[in-house]
């Protein structure tokens, strides 16, 4: 019986006194490529606005969307790079307005010229470049860092833009679920962005 106290109250020192996690326990273990590649899935602003990114760009369709393979994996590595020269950036705001204007895009069907698309998909990756680069430590190898989060950006918003090429509706039936399933998905989009932003304003 004292054995069995004696944990409990080893298991609630644990608890109550939490060390510091090491956030960069992929590179130790996997090197800097591949903590570049899955250092954007720690966050969930990134998850959220890359896959957003995808959605918006395969519901304007493969001869829009396919700009986005370039455009975004170069923002990203802009964003790398600024985020290095300047220091920390913080863009809760900026991620949450680029949420809601996705979003609305999504819910409103809007159909925007390809130069804007890319415009916002560059300016959307520089952002999340510059963040994900803001916390790296000093022994961590740049290159193979910017190569695994560009190879990861590619990667994501490529499969996200052909899944929705796919589910999207065809231009002789533009008003089928499918259709109704995209708006609603802007929406929701749209309605996370409000909420990181009250947040962000909050805090």
């Amino acid at each position: 019986m004292t054995l069995k106290y004696a944990r409990g109250w080893f298991a609630a020192a644990l608890l109550l006194l939490p060390s510091a996690a090491d956030a960069h326990i992929i590179a130790a273990r996997l090197g800097d490529f591949y903590m570049g590649a899955l250092h954007p899935f720690t966050d969930l602003q990134d998850v959220i606005l890359w896959i957003a990114m995808g959605v918006l760009a395969g519901s304007l369709g493969a001869s829009k969307g396919r700009w986005l393979i370039l455009v975004f994996p170069l923002g990203l590595l802009a964003g790398l790079a600024v985020g290095r020269m300047f220091g920390a950036v913080t863009s809760g705001l900026a991620d949450a307005s680029m949420l809601l204007v996705i979003g609305v895009l999504l819910a409103t069907a809007a159909r925007i010229p390809t130069a804007l698309l890319c415009a916002i998909t560059f300016g959307l990756a520089a952002l999340r470049g510059a963040a994900n680069g803001s916390d790296l430590a000093p022994d961590t190898d740049r290159v193979l860092f910017a190569a695994g989060l560009a190879c990861a950006g590619y990667i994501v918003v490529t499969l996200t833009m052909a899944l929705t090429v796919m589910f999207r509706p065809t231009a002789a039936d533009p008003t089928s679920w499918r259709a109704i399933a995209v708006r609603a998905l802007g929406g929701w989009i749209a309605a996370i962005g409000l909420m990181m932003a009250g947040v962000t304003l909050a805090s």
